[in-house]
């Protein structure tokens, strides 16, 4: 079955008002920013954002007034520390207050692991003793064998997950390399999942090496081609970190009018991926491309 979709389309069709979204599950990789910016000029509204650590997504996505709540053990920018439009949502309302359901990385990994096995929850050792076990996704319980205390994490389902992968083909199945954090866990806990690639390729290329095959196709509503979709997170392989942008928007967003100027300048104005791509110049992605190659030893699948 043929999922290829453009991203408006896709956004429009798979997100609704009201929704939880996981987005940004790869860490600081693979981060769907496309996807994002086009949540954005939609106006989506009251949107729960999951993921570990989002970089600067949320942050724009919170300082666009799309967000209700976030499940997430940090927001802000990795390169500069802060995210300005999460700090003034929270200290100040602006645009609008956020509920914060607070997870480390691991118990959010858990989360997100119980609702792919269709288990409500899942125990661990870690964060007993902490002001996480008094959260209400938390709870103490007792090792049914060894009476040992535990903390269960509730589990976390996602309405859709949004995830970037290197290469898909046009059934959704997608291979992905690299660190790719808990985007695996976040595609089997979410009720669907909408891809956006760097390439898509035959249904061949994904035989020849199915151990890569990281998202199944028959989890996936939707998949978008789009060439540095993760910008300005790295791509493995296709795209490298773009540092100065991470840096130009901390400074750009440190005030809600400079934020307003940086919203209008690349999300707003542009009006779509390819217009984005333009402003940011042929010159700055030719140098975000990777140098040379670090191919990974052959292997042959034959019995």
């Amino acid at each position: 079955m043929d999922k290829v979709s453009n991203l408006r389309e896709a956004i429009a069709r798979d997100i609704q008002d009201g929704m939880a979204v996981a987005m940004g599950c790869a860490l600081e990789s693979l981060i769907p920013f496309a996807a994002g910016y086009e949540i954005i000029r939609q106006k989506k509204q009251d949107l729960t954002l999951i993921a570990p650590i989002s970089d600067i997504q949320f942050d724009q996505i919170i300082g666009a007034g799309c967000v209700k709540k976030v499940v997430a053990s940090w927001v802000g920018n990795v390169a500069a520390g802060l995210g300005h439009n999460f700090r003034r949502a929270m200290e100040e309302g602006i645009p609008q207050r956020l509920e914060v359901e607070e997870h480390s990385n691991f118990t959010l990994a858990l989360g997100l692991k119980a609702a792919a096995m269709g288990l409500p929850f899942l125990p661990t050792k870690t964060a007993r003793g902490s002001d996480f076990a008094r959260e209400p996704h938390y709870a103490e319980i007792d090792c049914p064998f060894t009476r040992e205390k535990l903390l269960a994490v509730r589990a976390i389902q996602p309405d859709l997950a949004i995830l970037h992968v290197q290469r898909a083909d046009s059934e959704g199945n997608a291979h992905v390399w690299g660190n790719f954090g808990v985007l695996r866990e976040a595609a089997f806990a979410a009720k669907k999942v909408l891809l956006t690639c760097d390439e898509i390729v035959d249904h061949e290329v994904i035989l020849s090496d199915p151990n890569r095959t990281v998202v199944p196709g028959f989890l996936v509503s939707s998949v978008v081609h789009l060439s540095f979709g993760s910008h300005p997170s790295p791509t493995q392989g296709y795209t490298r970190r773009d540092d100065d942008f991470y840096f130009e928007y901390h400074k750009e967003s440190r005030a809600p009018e400079g934020f307003k100027r940086w919203l209008e300048k690349w999300i707003l104005g542009v009006k779509d991926h390819s217009e984005y791509l333009a402003l940011l110049g042929p010159e700055r992605l030719q140098r975000l491309k990777p140098e040379g190659n670090l191919f990974s030893l052959p292997v042959s699948f034959n019995f």
